[in-house]
């Protein structure tokens, strides 16, 4: 034994050597070593004698500083966790003590040979020199894109939040809308105005002086619009700004040469302070209050609308969990059983840790709550869920603790949590929207063009009829100015955006804006029964047997059938079938122990197997038979006789067990109806939109239960492969069909016009990334309140789009003929521009309003 000792000592000498690991060199552990780097290593184990000798070498290793170990009896390994700086020679010497031989396995190996070349040999650093522009701005953008994924990975490093663009679709960067340029503006106006229109105020040179002022107000201040029309230039359309900066250029230009080139340069000359088009002198004017209050105006105006905006992704951006925040962290020792404190960050949490969360913390985590009662605050996105958490709770990342302490056994993290989730469909919804918006703003950039042609002309009518360039120009400069394509381009873009914010902010996820159109004309809603009218939850309601056969038999023989199903029937079953156990389980007619082989089960809640029933005789000895046996779900009443079929139209929910070649009884199931179903389902009929129930169940029993909610039309017997045939059915019927269902109807989903989905933590746990393909609407909550409210929002949302298009239409065609007509003077035509596009913006702030 010694000798083998010494030669696998010998082996594992010279393969650390061949890896580059050096075993003569010592690396000793402190008391620190817990908060140093730590690395795992896996061993091979041979001359293990029991599985007890395991529990000794865990202890004996774990008495190392730093070391955690666990000793698997059947795969003969060893997993060992341990400071990075420490000689593995010394794990495999406290397993020899044992008589146990370790060898280190070849995959441990290879990553320690690996990360000794790693460390040896960096990888050399990447310089951008010689590089072309665009590949330096590749480079650039593939950084970004790295910190974004480390940051929603919550993979270690450094945090920090990436920058976002900012730009705008209507092609003005709302970064370089600054409060600095906007008083600058502002400040530089107020005394070119008061030279210009009070002509007491209009001492010797006062000309120049405003020349001065307004020279950094129409090149420096006046950047943005000018950019965005440049912006548009190279797109090859006209940006919504445009017109605005070619009057603010044209105006400076026009007065540039004005006080070159005529005698409104000379010094006293004087202005004649009027600033309608009709009434201004016969002289030349200067126009330099336009250049700076066009500016000044634009720019209030699109720094307040800018200021009061507040977007949903901007607030979860700012709820954030940051993932270097420490917590506590509560762990149990293998060996030792004892409860172990230490503080990790949030990018290291993993599944099955318990966290210790306390007022003020934004939980990072999803997680169930098992010590502890806390109170969080109100959330971004309500889904209805209790403000108070206790043991037994499931509270999500992203939530604040306002009050108590507790501790959580996380569930998921990092990019698997639900908060990450929400936050990425957010965003896409937004990418979406993002697309529709650029539709509608490069048809509202058409009127640019059109404002264009029609100050051309009407400047050389006015110059033709009156002679007057100042005139002229006046008119033509108003007409610029009163052009509101943003009024036109944000009519529908803003409210969407809106809405789709406000419905996600109350727990109904919308995949763009186009599903609130197709949602207003929906005039029937069909619900899939299980999942979305009644509870998940079902209890056995009564056990009909065959005449001759045992109730008890039939319940067990159906929980075997079950036992390893999810569906919510299924558990009903089990528990029912163990209640009944404890109640007989000393009777001598039932088996004492059913085993099932074979089984089979399909997504309509069928199951069918091999069973082997066991019964004990009067005199110890055990007699076995073996049944082929099923469950099955009856959609019509034809395949059953008697008492069965009285038994499964009487009840609720039926299954049918069969075995030895007949239906031997009818098991009926109770499953509550949601709370708030009823008045769902009223509020629905209400505003015109016909219910419909899609259900396997008989049709007594639909019926039954759909005149209980008060649901107008039943298609029963429908099996699940037949539903989305069911519901095409109505398409011929001329009905716009919303689909309402959970995960196991996903199919029909697709098959509606619109598809809303009831999330579970399946759907979570698989983020999303199938359902956008399925479903238009994701609900995070569970009642049914929310369908009625998402159509309310949807009806609310149109008619704001609606009557904005048509407001921003008459504004632009009325504004633009009081400006030929000479009536709207350049600043005041502004004014009312700015109006417009204001009463836009709070019209289209009515759809943050969500339905109650």
């Amino acid at each position: 034994m010694r000798e083998e000792l010494e030669r696998s000592i010998a082996e594992a000498r010279q393969a650390a050597i061949v890896a580059g690991f050096d075993p003569d060199t010592p690396h000793e552990v402190g008391d620190e070593a817990w908060n140093t780097p730590r690395t795992s290593y896996a061993f091979e184990l041979t001359g293990l004698e029991d599985a007890p000798q395991l529990r000794d070498i865990e202890e004996a290793l774990e008495r190392i500083d730093g070391v955690s170990a666990r000793l698997v009896y059947p795969t003969a390994m060893a997993w060992v966790t341990a400071p990075e700086g420490m000689d593995p020679a010394r794990v495999t010497a406290v397993i020899a003590e044992f008589g146990v031989q370790a060898r280190m396995t070849d995959s441990t190996l290879r990553r320690r040979a690996v990360g000794r070349r790693a460390a040896d040999h960096p990888l050399p650093r990447r310089g951008t020199r010689g590089m072309t522009g665009k590949m330096r701005r590749l480079r650039r953008f593939e950084e970004l894109s790295l910190s974004e994924k480390r940051a929603a990975g919550f993979m270690r490093g450094g945090f920090e939040r990436a920058p976002r663009s900012q730009t705008d679709l209507l092609f003005t960067a709302r970064d370089l809308v600054t409060p600095l340029r906007m008083w600058v503006a502002v400040v530089l106006t107020i005394p070119v105005l008061v030279m210009s229109y009070v002509p007491q105020a209009q001492f010797a040179g006062w000309q120049w002086v405003c020349l001065a002022l307004a020279t950094p107000v129409a090149l420096w201040c006046a950047w943005p619009f000018h950019r965005a029309m440049a912006g548009g230039v190279r797109r090859g359309m006209s940006a919504l700004d445009g017109a605005s900066s070619i009057a603010v250029i044209a105006s400076f230009l026009w007065a540039l040469c004005a006080l070159l080139f005529t005698s409104a340069g000379e010094i006293g000359w004087q202005s004649s302070g009027e600033w309608l088009p009709t009434r201004r002198g016969d002289g030349i004017e200067l126009f330099l209050d336009v250049a700076c209050g066009v500016t000044a105006l634009l720019l209030v105006g699109r720094y307040n609308s800018i200021r009061v905006r507040s977007y949903l992704l901007e607030d979860m951006e700012r709820r954030r969990p940051d993932p270097n925040r420490e917590f506590t962290v509560i762990r149990r020792g293998r060996t030792s059983g004892k409860a172990v404190k230490e503080m990790l960050p949030a990018s290291e949490l993993n599944k099955g840790d318990d966290v210790v969360l306390g007022p003020g913390d934004v939980i990072p985590i999803d997680g169930d709550v098992v010590g502890g009662s806390c109170l969080l605050r109100s959330p971004l996105i309500n889904t209805r869920e209790p403000l108070e958490a206790k043991v037994g709770s499931r509270i999500y990342s992203g939530e604040l603790i306002k009050s108590g302490t507790v501790k959580v056994r996380v569930a998921r993290t990092g990019h698997a949590t639900r908060w990450a989730v929400v936050h990425k469909w957010v965003e896409d919804a937004s990418k979406r929207e993002n697309v529709a918006t650029l539709l509608s703003t490069r048809s509202a950039s058409l009127l640019i063009p059109a404002a264009y042609f029609i100050a051309g002309a009407d400047f050389l009518i006015w110059l033709l009829i009156s002679g007057d360039f100042s005139k002229a120009f006046s008119t033509a400069l108003a007409i610029l100015a009163v052009v509101a394509p943003v009024a036109l381009a944000i009519s529908p873009a803003l409210a969407l955006r809106l809405g789709i914010e406000s419905a996600a902010r109350n727990g109904i996820l919308m995949r763009d804006g186009h599903t609130f159109r197709v949602l207003e004309t929906t005039d029937t809603t069909v619900f899939n029964r299980v999942g979305t009218l009644a509870t998940r939850e079902m209890q056995v309601e009564s056990v009909t047997a065959e005449r001759g056969e045992d109730p008890d038999i039939v319940l067990r023989v159906a929980s075997v059938l079950a036992v390893e199903s999810d569906n919510p029937m299924a558990k009903a079953l089990v528990k029912s079938a163990r209640e009944s156990r404890d109640t007989r389980s000393k009777d001598a007619s039932l088996p004492t122990w059913i085993e099932l082989s074979n089984e089979v089960d399909s997504a309509d809640g069928e199951f069918a197997g091999r069973l082997t029933l066991t019964f004990e005789e009067e005199g110890g000895e055990e007699r076995t038979e073996v049944i082929e046996a099923s469950l099955w779900r009856p959609t019509d009443l034809s395949r059953l006789r008697g008492r069965l079929a009285v038994a499964a139209t009487s009840g609720g929910t039926p299954i049918v067990v069969r075995y030895k070649g007949k239906d031997r009884g009818v098991i009926t199931f109770y499953d509550p109806a949601k709370p708030d179903a009823i008045d769902a389902v009223e509020r629905l009929e209400d505003m015109g939109v016909e219910t419909v129930m899609l259900t396997r169940d008989t049709y007594p029993v639909a019926r039954r239960f759909a005149d209980f909610l008060g649901v107008s039309n039943v298609l029963a017997g429908v099996r699940a492969a037949d539903k989305p045939g069911a519901v095409r059915a109505l398409h011929t019927q001329g009905a716009t069909v919303a689909m309402v269902g959970d995960h196991t109807v996903m199919g029909v989903l697709r098959v509606a016009d619109v598809g809303i989905l009831y999330a579970s933590d399946k759907a979570i746990d698989s983020r999303l990334s199938k359902v956008a393909e399925n479903a238009e609407v994701v609900l995070l909550r569970d009642d049914v309140m929310a369908v009625p409210q998402l159509i309310s929002l949807a009806r609310r949302v149109c008619r704001i789009i609606d009557s904005n298009m048509l407001f921003a239409w008459v504004y632009n065609i009325a504004a633009i003929a009081l400006a030929v007509a000479g009536v709207l003077p350049p600043m005041g035509a502004t004014l009312v521009m700015l109006g417009c596009t204001l009463i836009i913006e709070a019209r289209s702030a009515r759809a943050r309003r969500f339905p109650l």
